[in-house]
């Protein structure tokens, strides 16, 4: 599985329609409208590599109102779901 967080600024009269179209795609799990220096964060998870290409630089990026987007790669996923089921290891 490949987790990607994608930063997207887009038109800030189509905030609402960007974010709901980008949520729409295959490949998109969440979508949320956030506070700071960009107005959208869409998390993707695909199985391969490739499949990231296929959602974010052929459909996301074309959605229309996107300004510009920055995507992140997650190497590794910390939780406190995941800690405790190691901690309950042997238990």
């Amino acid at each position: 599985m490949v987790t990607a967080i994608v930063f997207v600024n887009a038109e800030t009269d189509r905030i609402p329609e960007v974010a709901q179209e980008i949520a729409d795609l295959d490949g998109v799990t969440e979508v949320y409208s956030v506070t700071g220096a960009i107005d959208l964060v869409a998390m993707v998870r695909v199985r391969e590599l490739d499949d990231l290409s296929a959602v974010v630089s052929d459909r996301l990026n074309k959605v229309g109102g996107i300004i510009e987007t920055e995507t992140h790669i997650a190497f590794r996923a910390f939780s406190k779901h995941d800690l405790e089921a190691a901690f309950s290891l042997g238990s």
